[in-house]
């Protein structure tokens, strides 16, 4: 090694013993700093229903529950009584009948289906009314309370993160994006 090189490796060497001991400092900085509380958990409250009289869409109805389970943290649709919310099917057009917020009736229609529209969002959406949704005509596939104002081609079954949202703050819960921890 040269003269002139022995500065240079000295100064490399001071360089990279000075890093090393900033990276220990800032880790035991940030170790004995004390963590930041964690957000109280939203209680979720469980709604039971039930699909037994669905008929044909008992199958659509558990996976509009899922749908809404996986969106709204602090609900859980369960299969199980006493139901607050039941699921009915018939011949005429889907309606929901809601009663305190959770709870009613809802007919998965076979109007709607026939002609088209998808049976998954058709139970997501009469969900949502029993959820406390209204219907917002938008005409939007991505608005899941557009309903029929939607095309029949529309096969978005899932709520948006704005009626997602609404959801939560009916349920007494404040929206995060993404799926929390269920304590219940």
């Amino acid at each position: 090694m040269s003269h002139r090189s022995i500065p240079r490796a000295v100064g490399g060497l001071l360089a990279l013993v000075m890093a090393l001991a900033g990276a220990v400092a800032t880790a035991s900085a940030a170790s004995a700093a004390p963590a930041a509380p964690a957000a109280p958990a939203a209680a979720v409250r469980v709604i039971y229903y039930d699909a037994s009289r669905a008929g044909e869409f008992v199958n659509t109805v558990h996976q509009a529950a899922a749908i809404w389970n996986e969106r709204v943290p602090n609900i859980r649709l369960q299969a199980g009584s006493p139901a607050s919310i039941v699921a009915y099917v018939d011949n005429g057009w889907p309606r929901a009948y809601p009663g305190a917020l959770g709870s009613g009736r809802f007919y998965m229609g076979r109007q709607a289906t026939n002609q088209g529209h998808y049976a998954l969002r058709v139970a997501t959406h009469e969900i949502g009314h029993l959820l406390g949704l209204p219907d917002r005509r938008t005409g939007l596939c991505s608005d899941l309370m557009s309903g029929s104002s939607a095309p029949a081609s529309c096969r978005n079954a899932y709520p948006s993160s704005r009626e997602a949202a609404e959801v939560q703050r009916l349920f007494g819960g404040v929206y995060t994006a993404g799926v929390a921890s269920r304590t219940a």
